[in-house]
């Protein structure tokens, strides 16, 4: 068993958004992303599959031609190769995000 540290906004540096990958084992990885309130969320499309589950913060998620709204609770899937990103970030964002198999840095 590991106990991992989780789930807390923590910005880059510079105040933009910031992923962090906490676990990274051969079948997924997991980590936090922070996206503070107005900020931009520049990723690109990944080689794996993800799911985002929405800890804190408000906002909205635009996935496959469809968007919605984001705030505590809420769960999404994005399947590999799929255009997707957080967009009109209202209150500071902190996701929950897991990739099957591992995240790869490409997209």
């Amino acid at each position: 068993m590991k106990v991992i540290e989780s789930g807390t906004f923590a910005p880059a540096v510079d105040g933009s958004a910031e992923y962090v990958e906490h676990v990274r084992v051969p079948a997924l990885s997991f980590g936090t992303y922070s996206i503070p309130a107005g900020q931009p969320d520049d990723q690109v499309p990944h080689a794996e599959d993800e799911v985002y589950a929405v800890v804190s913060g408000r906002g909205r998620f635009t996935s496959g031609g469809t968007t919605v709204e984001v705030g505590p609770g809420v769960s999404l899937f994005v399947p590999k190769g799929e255009e997707h990103r957080f967009h009109d970030v209202t209150e500071d964002l902190t996701v929950l995000v897991f990739f099957a198999p591992p995240y790869s840095g490409r997209g």
